[in-house]
């Protein structure tokens, strides 16, 4: 919850500080559908198995909150709140071994997948303005997370709060004044696992403190090791509204 408190902080100074030009909040919201989400804890032990092969899960929505803070044309500040869960039902063809319990075949099961994010971004303008728009920094992301399995009296979940350094970049080219294609998101990848959230749009600059954004979201990723085995792609197709003051 606290991370949320300097969002929440900067949409009210966009709504409430007309004079400072620079502030900036975004509505994103839309459908998202699993490509593949993969499990097997513990990452040594445990029985591997798949929340979208093995059993059902349905197109979600979804919506994101950022806000951000441009000044000196080439430095910006970033806020973000991605909150998401994700739900599937049905049975294992075969016994599941998951986080210290044993899920019989052929028995009802349901999953929760939540992956709530929470970043801080910070970028530079290496091209701050012009038709071909570019911008890299860094982002510290802290990760909520929870895997969990339910059938009848046996009840398992696997939590996982932490923070994780992305690297963040921007590419935006505007061929005329409104019309634009943007291309924006967090990556890195270490042995042990990986991250990328990244989002193609098309931009559309309705009036000076008011654009649309409307395309495709990749997010996917990660992790390996003796403790957890977990890499999911997930599929959005998004539209977004920005607001500056």
């Amino acid at each position: 919850m606290l991370v949320r408190y300097p969002l929440l902080l900067l949409l009210l100074m966009c709504i409430h500080s007309p004079g400072l030009s620079q502030l900036w909040t975004e509505l994103e919201a839309g459908v998202v559908a699993t490509a593949y989400n993969d499990v097997r804890i513990p990452g040594s032990t445990g029985t591997f198995f798949s929340l979208r092969d093995d059993l059902d899960g349905e197109t979600d929505f979804y919506y994101r909150l950022r806000a951000g803070y441009r000044f000196s044309d080439r430095n910006e500040v970033l806020l973000l709140y991605a909150p998401l869960k994700l739900s599937y039902q049905g049975s294992f063809q075969q016994p599941v071994r998951f986080f210290g319990e044993d899920f019989p075949a052929n028995q009802s099961v349901d999953a929760t997948y939540k992956f709530n994010s929470y970043r801080g971004t910070y970028r530079y303008y290496v091209r701050p303005e012009g038709s071909l728009v570019a911008a890299l920094g860094v982002t510290v992301k802290v990760r909520d997370a929870l895997i969990g399995l339910y059938s009848g009296e046996l009840l398992a979940e696997r939590t996982d709060l932490g923070p994780v350094p992305l690297i963040s970049f921007l590419v935006h080219w505007k061929p005329s004044n409104r019309l634009g294609l943007l291309l924006e998101g967090d990556a890195l990848a270490v042995p042990s696992g990986r991250a990328e959230d990244v989002a193609l749009t098309v931009t559309w600059q309705v009036h000076d403190h008011i654009s649309l954004r409307a395309g495709y979201r990749l997010l996917e990723g990660g992790a390996d090791n003796a403790q957890v085995y977990t890499f999911s792609m997930l599929h959005y197709g998004l539209m977004a509204l920005q607001i500056s003051l």
